[in-house]
């Protein structure tokens, strides 16, 4: 009916062509809105005053084609148009290379590609273009999106596959940070703006936020969250993905993969399923699946994000998973199959689609053929594919070789009708991106978005609300150590110093910070030595990485000392803090750190989550008075977090769990102090 529908209309509707160019806007039906048209290299067709790409060449506006078609109508005509080859290339999502991608785009047929390098917008934009020619060039013009991890966020420690850009764009505080500020409505706000700024270089989807709750300290993982708190993490991803993708997709929605099903933060001693030692979600709590767990991916999926990724894990059936409907292919001893997430049908038809009614697409993390094949690895590549697919995997991050999953088609492992059902998915957030009617941009406009002072002003405003005061103590003349307001920095030396992981990078922080301070603040004397100064500032920076401090025989460790994972020279520290008589702590607290060594020697302590240096500065000098909380308890000791459930959060431990201080102050979940 579609299709007689479309070529009656071009029957009796005069056609124009418009060659290889952009056409103006035409009016849509009924008064409704006409979308933006560009075409570059096929022929634009103008019918009753509206436009319409001629994707496929033919001169004739078919059913795919044509945006005043319902999604549904379209995204079905344009798959019993492809061709088996072209299906299996858009399963296929790939990290872009300006080499290898081009050729897998034109003969392997992949339309989706992970932008992980951080250029100018303007060129980032350009390339993106270049990027769409090539879509546009095929034989069904199918566009290409665009993905990115988040690229938004001051990011000092880049790591692949979780965030490898930032300082392009508006740069707001980290998720913890975000989370901090305990304020939805700007962290909607912030998403709103990133997502003008993505769509702006060309960047249609991202591969973020994490839905996952941090229970257990010691995770690497722990910075791309929004703490441990279910319902808090549950508002934060909830303003994200409305605030991205709006309230439904369209032309300015940048789509959104919400990060891990089905909660990837249970994590035995740190240890993360990137690693075959970490390869296991264990929920030794009965019901801590359900209850801390699923409710921040819950959020995700009520609020309408795009797709769901599973995580690389696999359950470890133990009695305390969430109690689902009976289906055939369960035992009858085990909840769910030991296998990974993306191979795991009881996760991801009965969990996630039936019991959470998430009706998006299912896209994989990266390299779970081959590599991270947890449960299935005794499987060749086709079967692992036929298996994923079969549990209700529709996309799979990482790879370009497409020859594995052809031969599970063509073998039969996979019907090809379960290639057309991930496919139609595919092809509908496509559609409702508005893609097909255009999908380039214009890099200089790009620049102009990514500078805009007015977003960084905003993001500004959410670096000062992220940071929480958790120390501050009495300076002997009636008055608190902080805030050093102008009346009294006046009799003030302040030393400075960064401490991170290696010697160098901290003296090269270090000079920075004290030059940042010079420029911005000439009113503070800055001491060379701890010997000559009244006050002391020490910059704590401390880090993990799943794939240096996460080993076999050593799981990650949150220790601040020289010789652990975090490299932080405690020794140093603890020198400096006996020289100098009130000592001001900044702790860039991207996991929950051990602080029970530094803490005590400090006379006034700051919290941060990758926060802006000026933001910090601005509630030590008294220009913002603190508002920010804590997003997750900070442990008392080495044994508090070897006592620790992974899979519960802390004020649920039933132990004393969280530093408290000289004042008898606790750092518990949602802690944090103000002036006044």
């Amino acid at each position: 009916m579609a299709r007689r529908l479309a070529l009656t209309l071009a029957a009796v509707a005069p056609l124009t062509m418009v060659p290889h160019a952009t056409a103006a806007a035409g009016s849509a039906p009924q008064g409704g809105k006409s979308p933006s048209v560009e075409s570059r290299l096929k022929d634009v067709i103008v019918r009753g005053g509206a436009e319409f790409r001629d994707l496929n060449d033919n001169g004739r506006v078919d059913p795919y084609e044509n945006w005043r078609l319902p999604t549904k109508i379209r995204a079905r005509d344009l798959v019993e148009r492809m061709t088996t080859e072209e299906k299996a290339g858009m399963m296929l999502i790939s990290s872009f290379d300006n080499t290898s991608s081009r050729p897998a785009l034109t003969e392997d047929h992949l339309r989706y590609f992970i932008v992980r390098d951080d250029p100018e917008p303007k060129d980032l934009a350009e390339r993106n273009n270049e990027i769409q020619e090539l879509g546009e060039a095929s034989r069904l013009g199918i566009p290409v999106v665009m993905t990115s991890n988040p690229r938004n966020h001051v990011n000092p420690n880049r790591t692949l596959g979780h965030a490898e850009a930032g300082g392009q764009l508006s740069t707001w505080p980290g998720e913890l940070g975000l989370a901090a500020t305990r304020d939805p409505r700007l962290v909607e706000e912030f998403a709103e703006i990133a997502a003008k700024e993505w769509r702006a270089v060309g960047i249609q989807k991202g591969y973020m936020y994490m839905a996952d709750i941090a229970t257990e300290p010691r995770w690497t993982r722990t910075d791309g969250t929004f703490g441990e708190s279910p319902k808090l993490a549950a508002d934060m991803i909830s303003a994200v993905v409305k605030g991205f993708q709006g309230e439904k997709l369209g032309p300015d929605s940048v789509a959104q993969t919400t990060k891990h099903a089905p909660g990837g933060g249970p994590r035995v001693e740190g240890k993360d399923p990137h690693h075959a030692w970490g390869q296991t979600n264990e929920y030794p709590t009965k019901g801590s699946l359900e209850k801390y767990h699923l409710p921040p991916m819950q959020a995700a999926i009520d609020a309408g994000t795009s797709s769901v990724m599973p995580y690389y894990a696999r359950p470890e059936n133990d009695g305390s998973a969430v109690q689902l409907p009976k289906r055939l292919w369960y035992t009858e001893d085990q909840q769910f199959e030991e296998v990974g997430f993306a191979f795991n049908k009881p996760i991801l038809q009965d969990l996630v689609r039936e019991k959470m009614d998430f009706d998006g697409y299912i896209n994989s993390d990266t390299g779970i053929i081959g590599d991270r094949a947890w449960g299935v690895d005794t499987l060749t590549e086709a079967e692992q594919y036929a298996k994923a697919i079969d549990a209700g995997t529709n996309i799979f991050s990482g790879g370009t070789d497409v020859a594995p999953l052809l031969e599970s088609i063509r073998t039969g492992l996979v019907k090809e009708r379960k290639i057309d059902r991930s496919v139609t998915y595919l092809l509908t957030e496509m559609f409702d991106l508005g893609l097909f009617e255009d999908p380039y941009t214009a890099p200089d406009r790009a620049q102009r978005i990514a500078d805009d002072p007015k977003s960084q002003a905003r993001a500004d405003v959410a670096h000062r609300k992220s940071v929480v005061l958790l120390r501050n103590d009495g300076a002997g003349d009636g008055r608190k150590v902080l805030p050093l307001t102008d009346e009294r920095v006046g009799g003030v030396k302040l030393y400075v110093e960064v401490f991170q992981e290696g010697d160098e990078d901290s003296a090269t922080q270090t000079t920075a910070l004290r030059e940042l301070i010079s420029r911005t603040d000439p009113s503070v004397t800055l001491a060379e030595t701890p010997e000559e100064a009244t006050h002391a500032y020490l910059y704590v920076a401390p880090s993990l990485s799943w794939s240096e401090d996460d080993t076999v025989d050593d799981g990650p460790s949150i220790e601040l000392k020289k010789d652990s994972d975090t490299g932080i020279d405690s020794e140093r520290i603890l020198a400096v803090q006996k020289k100098v008589e009130t000592v001001v702590l900044n702790v860039n607290t991207t996991n929950p750190w051990l602080l029970d060594e530094i803490e005590p020697g400090a006379d006034a302590v700051i919290s941060t989550f990758n926060t802006s240096p000026e933001a910090a500065l601005d509630v030590i000098r008294g220009r913002y008075n603190p508002t920010g909380k804590l997003p997750f308890a900070l442990p008392a000791d080495k044994e508090a977090v070897e006592r620790n459930a992974s899979d519960v959060p802390s004020y649920d431990e039933g132990y004393d769990y969280s530093y408290e201080n000289a004042t008898g102050d606790t750092y518990a979940y949602g802690f944090g102090l103000r002036y006044k």
